[in-house]
Order: structure tokens, then C-alpha cells, then sequence
């Protein structure tokens, strides 16, 4: 089947591969137990080319489209590597710098962001919020030439690491999601502070926290875009941000089935490997027809990305089906790897584990077919 990469993507895969076999993989375990990848790995990671590869050079990117963003998202799925938070700073925050930042604004971040050296998250979750974004309380009251703001976020990749935060705030507490702004916040502001590192099922390399926002001033500058146009920015990007999600799902789970299929042929049960076993072979079958049929569809999204004609419908229908097959098949691929696969000392434990949150971040499954059903 024909993919949608040219050869320039698979040149920076190679390069992303050797990168990560290299700089991440012996390394992983490790950061899981510290529930943080150390922030030298971001500098090494953009000294490779690996940051910020869809930013135009002038801002110090790679001057890449979102097929080069895709290799490394891929790269990064196919040995479950879930501590770095590439994507979120590259194909996220630094999406957002981009298309919605003053000239200034950009020359000032991106080409650290780029470097490694100022790593970046979004604030838009809250405790009491999940996915309805317009419900968010936290505040930005003007008060002349600043924003002051009060709140708390919750689930915040990167949130120990980060330098730079995109916050979703209320700037017209009264106009619901109409009022609704994004401001850059940098961690070094009076009143800003993290909490505790979220215990998480799975995913346990990612830092994830909470924020809180006590009195926080920040210079009227730091307005991302327009005042009031934060939820149509949103929605706007919404839409990679599923893609992101859509490819990792779909490159994990062509991942986990090689994985197990190689465990089936050499594991033995009553003096035969497994994978001899009709039942085995015949739901490894099956995997492999519907994974297949989900990377065709993931990668078609891709192709429409890439053209600038995805909607946020088609998004939303990549994000459902492979986060949600995910989950099933990565359920049978543990079944399949029996007592072994409930340990973390196996690959597929771990994948099991990571995988659950896919159904939930990015718009919850329940979300996406909200988005659907609107278009039936």
C-alpha cells in the first residue's frame, strides 16, 4: 500500500530511528521510574533536527509539512516510547506560536523551543472541565497594560519540564466560550506553581501535573491571537492534535501485533508454540486484516492533512476507530502473551497500560462521536 511520504520523510525517519534506538530506548525504564524524561534528552533531540520539524527555518525549525512530524510520532509508537513529549511541543504549542503569534512572539520562542531549550505544554484541562473546553474557570482579568490570572489546570503533559504554557483562560467570564483567550505564561512568573506529579495508570515517563495560577501577571504582550478568539483557535487545531493521536494509535498497533505474533511462534504450551494454536492464529489473522484496514484510513487522513483539506470530522472518525481497535486488540495481544503479559518486564504490559488514555486525551471517544453524529 502506497503511504503518503516522500523521501525527504524517510530520510528523517532513519534519522528519528537512530536517534531513538540510541537516546531514548536504553534510557526509558529508567525515566518511568522517575516519572520524568531529564531535560537533556529535549536539548539532544533538537541538536538532531527532531524539534519543530513542520516550522519554517526562519524561525529556527526544519522547514518541514506535518508528514515530517508524522515519521517521528511513529518512530517514537513503534518502541512505545511515551515519556517525550515531542509532539505536543512540536506539532502543538509550537503550531499554535506559529499561526497565531506576533512576529515577536515567535522570534522569541521558537527558535528555543527548536533547540530544546525551553520546552512547551498547553493548559487547557481542568478538574471540574475534561473535554468541554468551554467551561474552563479559570480567569484573566485586564488590568491595564497586563492579564492577571486565577485558576487550576489538571493533566498537563509536560507540566514539570515545561518553560512556556499556553493557558485557556476566560478574558469575558459572561460570553461562555466566546470569551475564551490564550495566554503565554512562562514558568517564571510570580504566583505560578506545580503541584504534584499525577500517579497515572500508564504513561508513567510523562510528567504530568497540575498548575495553579494565584494572581499571575503577565504583560498584555503575552495574548496569544486575539482577546476572545481562544475557542475558535482551539477547534482550528483541535484536529492535528487528533491526528497526533490517530498515528500513534495506528503505529502501536502495528507494533504490538508484530510483537506478538513473534511471542506466539516461540512461546510452547502442551509441547507446541502457541501461534500453532487455531484459536491464536485465527484472532492474529484478524488483527492483522483490521489493523491494516486502520492504517489505509489513518493514512488517507494524513494525505488530507498534508493537502490542508482534513476536516474535523474525518479527524474525529481517525481518532475513534484507532484509539478505540487499539484498545481492543492490545487486550487480545496481552491474552495472548498469558501470565507474562500482565508484567511490565514485557513490552505489551506496558503498551497496555499506555494505551488506555488514547480513548480519553485529545476529545474523549464520546467527543468524537458527538463531532460525527453532527454531520449524519
Amino acid at each position: 500500500m502506497q503511504r503518503p511520504f516522500r523521501e525527504d520523510h524517510e530520510m528523517l525517519r532513519t534519522a528519528a530511528r537512530r536517534f531513538i534506538e540510541s537516546e531514548i530506548v536504553p534510557y526509558h525504564a529508567e525515566w518511568e521510574r522517575d516519572h520524568i524524561v531529564p531535560k537533556e534528552v529535549w536539548r539532544k533531540a533538537g541538536a538532531a533536527g527532531l524539534l519543530l520539524c513542520a516550522i519554517p527555518e526562519e524561525y529556527g525549525g526544519g522547514g518541514g509539512d506535518f508528514g515530517h512530524s508524522a515519521v517521528i510520532i511513529e518512530e517514537l509508537s513503534r518502541v512505545n516510547a511515551t515519556g517525550p513529549g515531542f509532539a505536543l511541543h512540536s506539532d502543538i504549542v509550537a503550531t499554535y506560536l506559529k499561526n497565531f503569534g506576533t512576529e515577536e512572539q515567535k522570534r522569541l520562542w521558537l527558535p528555543r523551543m527548536a533547540a530544546g531549550e525551553v520546552i512547551g505544554a498547553i493548559a487547557m484541562t481542568e478538574p471540574s472541565t475534561g473535554s468541554d473546553l468551554g467551561a474552563v474557570r479559570t480567569v484573566a482579568r485586564r488590568d491595564g497594560d497586563a492579564y492577571v490570572i486565577n485558576g487550576q489546570k489538571t493533566f498537563i503533559t509536560n507540566g514539570q519540564n515545561a518553560g512556556l504554557y499556553i493557558v485557556v483562560c476566560k478574558t469575558d467570564p459572561a460570553a461562555g466560550r466566546k470569551g475564551i483567550s490564550l495566554l503565554l505564561v512562562e514558568d517564571t512568573r510570580e504566583g505560578f506553581s506545580r503541584g504534584r506529579s499525577i500517579e497515572k495508570l500508564g504513561q508513567h515517563a510523562q510528567d504530568t501535573v497540575e498548575l495553579f495560577f494565584e494572581d499571575v501577571r503577565v504583560p498584555a504582550a503575552n495574548l496569544l491571537g486575539e482577546e476572545n478568539k481562544g475557542f475558535y483557535y482551539l477547534m482550528r487545531e483541535l484536529a492535528q492534535e487528533r491526528m497526533i493521536i490517530a498515528l500513534r494509535a495506528a503505529a502501536t498497533l502495528e507494533a504490538t501485533l508484530e510483537q506478538t505474533i513473534a511471542y506466539t511462534r516461540e512461546r510452547k504450551v502442551f509441547n507446541q508454540p502457541v501461534f500453532e494454536f487455531q484459536t491464536a492464529k485465527y484472532r492474529l489473522a484478524e488483527a492483522r486484516a483490521e489493523i491494516a484496514m486502520c492504517r489505509t484510513f489513518v493514512d488517507a487522513c494524513l494525505a488530507d492533512h498534508l493537502e490542508g483539506n482534513l476536516t474535523p470530522e474525518l479527524a474525529a472518525m481517525a481518532k475513534l476507530t484507532s484509539s478505540e481497535m487499539l484498545g481492543r486488540w492490545v487486550d487480545v495481544f496481552l491474552q495472548l502473551h498469558g501470565g507474562y503479559g500482565y508484567t511490565r518486564e514485557y513490552a505489551i504490559g506496558r503498551a497496555w497500560a499506555d494505551a488506555r488514555v488514547l480513548r480519553i486525551y485529545g476529545g474523549s471517544s464520546e467527543i468524537m462521536r458527538e463531532i460525527i453524529s453532527r454531520k449524519l
